[in-house]
């Protein structure tokens, strides 16, 4: 199974519409809403996975955050949580798992969400994550999809924590290389979501398992445009560029790659640990934003000053480019 394919079996199902789900399978996006009344709508998203570093606290931390981070992704604020918890109650102490809830409770302070409940399961495989329930005002909720000619690409973390996870599975990675990338996993993305608030945002999403070039893919179908990422201006945590140099891949980037290669136009000259840092699948990654040209600099500025340093301009949409992704 590819990337994508469960989701699009889900929305091939025969769904009852409602008048008050406003973004439901009917078309996927990063979260589901539903209308509350006329000012407000709820938000609701889950997800979990696998541990991604050795300590427990930390994984805590950054599953929390990626959980949040598609609440934010649709313009909204998170309010409360439910932990989602698969253990092996036999094969690991309970003392880790009670680690990891720390570090999940943690980072839930942080943002300021309520943790309501939760439930477990024993399970072969230890699995952390969260349900999320987040408030938007209905007529400000950023979708996945909306990318108009002209306008300008923003992308508010580095990439490349896929390959240098791999690097550290393979003791290739330094212990600066996993601790930049830990602390901009475990980063929220409450602050660059926040910062959107006076520019005209036209479509929004997060930059998670699909990979940047995945996730920008699902931003313009069905739109008649297409995007241009100018890979020499991405952030990207640069030790990664070297572990791809390696060879140093996960398997999830050469999926993602083929997943979008029939949409996807290379510039020949471009350096390939580029090009691989595009595919490369991100876990608790940055926002993707496309918003009027003209405002892109100003969103830039505010994010410095909030504190969010490592976002950059990476490209634009074309009505020139309709389907297609290029990378220059």
């Amino acid at each position: 199974m590819g990337p994508g394919d469960l989701a699009r079996a889900l929305c091939g199902l025969e769904l009852s519409p409602h008048p008050n789900l406003l973004i439901g399978l009917q078309k996927a996006d990063d979260a589901g809403v539903y209308r509350l009344s006329d000012d407000q709508a709820l938000i609701q998203t889950v997800d979990f996975f696998t541990p991604i570093v050795d300590d427990p606290v930390l994984f805590g931390r950054i599953a929390v955050a990626n959980a949040l981070s598609d609440v934010y992704a649709m313009g909204g604020k998170p309010v409360c949580a439910m932990n989602v918890v698969g253990f092996p109650v036999d094969k690991l102490p309970i003392e880790l798992l009670q680690a990891c809830l720390k570090g999940g409770l943690e980072k839930l302070t942080e943002a300021g969400v309520a943790l309501a409940g939760g439930h477990s399961v024993d399970n072969p495989e230890f699995l952390f994550g969260l349900a999320v329930s987040g408030l938007v005002h209905p007529e400000r909720i950023l979708a996945k999809q909306g990318v108009q000619d002209g306008d300008a690409l923003v992308l508010t973390k580095p990439l490349g924590t896929g390959i240098v996870s791999t690097a550290q599975k393979a003791s290739a990675a330094s212990a600066e290389a996993e601790a930049l990338v830990i602390a901009s996993m475990e980063a929220l993305n409450r602050t660059a979501a926040e910062a959107l608030a006076p520019f005209e945002v036209h479509a929004c999403t997060d930059v998670t398992g699909f990979g940047l070039v995945g996730h920008a893919a699902e931003m313009i179908e069905g739109c008649p445009v297409g995007l241009e990422i100018r890979c020499a201006d991405l952030p990207i945590f640069e030790p990664a560029l070297e572990y791809a140099r390696m060879g140093l891949m996960p398997g999830g980037l050469h999926r993602n790659r083929r997943h979008r290669q029939d949409m996807l136009d290379v510039v020949a000259e471009l350096d390939p640990a580029l090009v691989d840092l595009a595919f490369d699948p991100q876990t608790s990654g940055g926002l993707l934003v496309a918003l009027p040209a003209d405002q892109a600099e100003a969103y830039l500025d505010a994010l410095i000053a909030a504190g969010v340093e490592s976002a950059a301009l990476i490209g634009r949409a074309s009505a020139e480019l309709a389907g297609r992704i290029r990378l220059a």
